[in-house]
């Protein structure tokens, strides 16, 4: 394959996005301002920006400044560090407003491809001239020339198109499995919510418990009613949350048989192990329990604390400051459910903060008292928010396999060591 050396600048346009008003920012309108909180660099991918309030923006703004479905971004500002050459592209016309923080790509289509492009911007090749090139602040950043001074290498414009459309049908797979799990994990969350928030299990008839007029008492300890002869005792009571092993930084490797899984890893509902660091070795020291396996159920003890993911890998390690969830396997989505709602949320935000940096204690956290479901209605919840759960991690399974061919697949056919056939097969 021939590769063609070239300038950013000579085959796409950077434009920087608007200087919006602070004044004008506010927690509803039409329109909504881009941040950085906008790409999922973990990912590569767009997101919804759910770390700030006011996001929509009522002042006014030139048309250039709304995005169109389709549009490609990349941050201007490393908010967060690997966030510089990430990209991400808009999901709807008409929504999201172009922030100065956000950059815009616009290919020169005779000679590049606008889905080649998405991937050629956040190749290891301009992610390493943009961060050599950022100015050394505090928080450091880039601007439109840096990002188009940076010289790349490229196929014809026909191959271009090949190694995108190969890329982007990956990339569309993972979008719909993570579509699908977050309407999974919302099914899973309301029949919790179903039957042990609003108490409207099935009763012996099978009909709503509560709605059908099921008998209630007041428990002192919750303050709040609960069906009647249920057990009420403090989380430790069933649950036990053990933090990983501290391994040292100077052990790991960019290659090796185990991912070592930090809090970075821990997502809501979603275990990312892109970027992780390896180790050939479990360190005889370490506790058996830092072995993950397939199922295993994770709490974040750090920073963003609570956040609660599954294991869908082998050969991962758990790091200290993320926990794992011991249990009877009886009670393992009983529990998983119950951290991961609102009413607890607010309990671990309570217990985390008060330090510069928030940290949850997991003995303090199993101290919460809590009620347990007598062993039939659990059994009977597990039945359905099992098969929830299974589909889950085969969807997250299918994903990491989806990202593995991604992701071994991008730098060949970027540096052009393997070619796409017509019939979008890399060889």
């Amino acid at each position: 394959m021939k590769l063609t050396k070239s300038k950013l600048g000579e085959i796409l346009d950077v434009t920087r996005g608007a200087s919006l008003s602070g004044k004008f920012y506010t927690t509803e309108g039409e329109y909504i301002r881009l941040t950085c909180g906008n790409f999922d660099y973990q990912n590569n991918c767009f997101k919804e920006n759910k770390s700030k309030e006011n996001l929509f923006y009522i002042g006014d703004f030139k048309p250039e400044f709304l995005m169109e479905e389709g549009d490609i971004i990349t941050p201007l500002t490393e908010q967060a560090i690997g966030l510089l050459g990430s990209t991400a592209i808009i999901p709807e016309s008409g929504k999201y407003i172009q922030s100065q923080d956000v950059a815009k790509i616009i290919c020169k289509e005779e000679l590049l491809d606008k889905d080649f492009a998405f991937y050629l911007i956040s190749s290891t090749l301009v992610k390493q001239q943009l961060s050599a090139a950022a100015q050394q602040t505090k928080i450091r950043h880039t601007s439109p020339d840096k990002i188009k001074g940076c010289t790349v290498w490229i196929p014809e414009l026909s191959e271009q198109k090949r190694i995108g459309k190969l890329l982007r049908s990956l990339d569309s797979k993972i979008e719909l499995n993570r579509a699908i799990n977050q309407n999974l994990e919302a099914m899973a969350k309301q029949l919790y919510d179903y039957w042990f928030v609003q108490f409207d299990f099935p009763n012996e008839d099978g009909k709503p418990y509560k709605s059908s007029g099921g008998e209630m008492v007041w428990n002192e300890k919750l303050r709040k009613d609960i069906p009647k002869s249920w057990e009420v005792k403090s989380l430790n009571s069933w649950l036990e949350i053990k933090s990983g092993f501290p391994f040292k930084s100077e052990t790991y490797k960019p290659l090796g048989r185990y991912k070592i899984i930090t809090i970075k890893n821990v997502q809501d509902g979603e275990l990312i192990t892109s970027g992780c660091d390896y180790v050939d070795e479990i360190p005889s020291c370490a506790k058996n329990y830092i072995s993950l396996q397939i199922g295993d159920r994770l709490i974040s003890l750090t920073g963003n604390c609570g956040r609660l993911c599954t294991v869908c890998e082998e050969n991962l390690l758990l790091n200290q400051r993320v926990g794992i969830l011991y249990c009877d396997t009886i009670y393992l989505e009983y529990f998983y459910n119950f951290l991961n709602s609102s009413e607890m949320r607010t309990v671990v935000d309570n217990l985390a903060n008060g330090a510069a940096q928030a940290n949850l204690s997991p003995v303090e956290l199993c101290k919460t008292n809590c009620f347990i479901p007598p062993i039939d209605i659990l059994l009977s919840y597990n039945r359905k928010a099992n098969v929830i759960r299974k589909a889950i991690v085969q969807n997250m399974i299918e994903i990491s396999q989806l990202t593995k061919q991604r992701d071994e697949l991008l730098p060949l056919l970027m540096n052009g060591q393997v070619s796409v056939n017509s019939d979008l097969s890399a060889h």
